[in-house]
């Protein structure tokens, strides 16, 4: 996936971008933020639209604003803030627009002390949920899914005399992915949805414990895996250092890991449910060439999300691997070009050939996965005026046709090239010599989980939750919903 710039994404062809990163920790010391400045950091990748800390210091305090990591936190600052708990959160939004209402952790104040959360994720049935809530007087700040998670929470505590049946009934509610961060005072919970859809590990680093959407967050502490919350799972970090564990709503036969977290969005460093995401990627890229095998002079990968898939193809066809596309990582992530001339030349900014691994060269080129195709024909013309020969792009997982509800921003089947056309009609919209996907089989053999572990909604129709209009998992035709 090659661009994050969401203000242009109409013009760029930009894939689909996961909503955030979670995080939280438990220190000995009183330098929790501190640490979840550095785990957020090594997270900016799931989201660079707005970041935020909540750490307990005789009361919930909250840092946050829009930007990045380095751009809202300070180190310095964060030193002076003696607290050894809190949660973090960094943001891309799906559910609930881009401002600083929406900005998480999210707080409130009940009957039992202050609450604070951070979720990655999306309730689809968030607007059933806010519409019961508001019939029995509760107010709302946002638009955010997250926020009904926070008044449904409230609202039960106030009804329960007993905090975790209180969180348990909260999540029994929800439809949707979740992984969430949760303080309550200086109480901090990791929880992850009864699918496990969306990511969340636990570790321990030298100075405390913690949890974080991707196993990076431990390496970039010195620290180490304990093991992945597992799919309805309520895990507390106590002030022991120990774990409680609780578990809540049907306990599912098959969990939804979302296939998109392998193919792109989690770090390739990352392993997230035992599985090396790297790995992964390396043999899509393997089966790839296995499936769709083609003679050819050198291997490019799109920067940086085709890279790994590029190795794997390379390794296994024996086609030389070249870097023939360099990536400007310094184009900034709001520019917005003025007029249709300049966002011709955007592309041009962001991606530059490396001409003499191109110039007279059958390339073939590769990538992570391709939505609304814009960007891909962009790329595949840059290769043409370098002098290719030849351009055959491969593609590390099945045409997307469907949208995704559970917190990847693909929300209309409008905007997919796939959905419609057959390979031989997307391979002239492009204008590549040849186009080819990795198989359905070949995604899942790639994983490593059963077909029935895994979320494919967007590649297949075929949905894990209950969604209006759409299949649900297990049933043979929509009319039967």
């Amino acid at each position: 996936m090659d661009f994050l710039l969401r203000e242009s994404e109409d013009i760029t062809g930009q894939k689909g971008n996961e909503k955030c990163g979670v995080a939280g920790v438990r220190t000995k010391e009183n330098n929790s933020p501190l640490y979840l400045y550095y785990i957020l950091r090594s997270l900016q990748h799931r989201g660079q639209e707005s970041v935020g800390i909540a750490v307990f210091s005789e009361k919930i305090q909250i840092i946050k604003g829009m930007g990045l990591v380095h751009e809202i936190l300070n180190p310095e600052t964060l030193k002076k803030v003696k607290s050894n708990s809190g949660i973090g959160h960094v943001r891309y939004s799906t559910a609930g627009g881009s401002t600083i209402s929406n900005a998480q952790p999210l707080f409130a104040h009940t009957n039992i002390g202050d609450i604070a959360i951070a979720h990655n994720g999306e309730i689809t049935n968030a607007q059933e949920l806010r519409e019961m809530l508001e019939s029995n007087g509760v107010s709302f700040n946002s638009d955010s899914d997250t926020e009904v998670i926070l008044r449904l929470l409230s609202y039960n505590i106030l009804k329960s005399h007993n905090l975790i049946d209180a969180i348990k009934r909260t999540m029994n509610s929800l439809i949707g992915s979740y992984s969430l961060g949760l303080m309550i005072n200086n109480r901090i919970f990791a929880i992850r949805d009864p699918l496990g859809i969306r990511p969340l590990i636990l570790g321990t680093f030298p100075d405390g414990i913690g949890f974080a959407s991707e196993s990076v967050a431990f390496d970039v502490l010195g620290g180490k895996v304990i093991r992945d919350v597992r799919p309805g799972e309520i895990v507390e970090i106590l002030n022991s250092m120990d774990l409680a564990t609780y578990k809540f709503g049907p306990q599912e036969k098959h969990p939804a890991h979302c296939m998109f977290e392998y193919v792109y969005f989690a770090r390739a460093d990352s392993i997230i449910d035992e599985r090396s995401v790297y790995s992964v990627r390396f043999k899509l890229g393997e089966i790839l060439a296995e499936e769709s095998p083609v003679d050819a002079d050198v291997v490019v990968p799109v920067p940086d999300s085709g890279r790994t898939h590029a190795l794997g193809f390379s390794h296994r066809s024996g086609i030389p691997f070249e870097e023939g596309l360099m990536k400007n990582r310094y184009v900034e992530r709001t520019f917005i070009m003025p007029d249709q001339s300049g966002r011709v030349q955007e592309i041009m900014l962001k991606l530059n050939p490396v001409k003499h691994v191109i110039n007279g060269k059958r390339v073939i080129l590769v990538d992570d996965s391709i939505v609304r195709g814009n960007t891909m024909k962009k790329i595949v013309s840059l290769l043409r005026d370098s002098g290719a020969r030849e351009i055959h792009v491969r593609i590390g997982s099945p045409p997307i046709i469907a949208p995704c509800y559970l917190g990847v921003d693909m929300k209309t089947r409008d905007q997919f090239i796939a959905a419609g056309k057959n390979v031989e009609e997307i391979r002239k919209i492009i204008n590549a010599d040849s186009l080819a996907y990795i198989s359905l089989n070949g995604l899942i053999r790639a994983i490593g989980f059963d077909e029935d572990d895994l979320c494919l909604g967007c590649l297949t129709e075929i949905y894990p939750v209950k969604i209006k209009n759409e299949k649900f998992r297990g049933q043979k035709n929509i009319e039967s919903f």
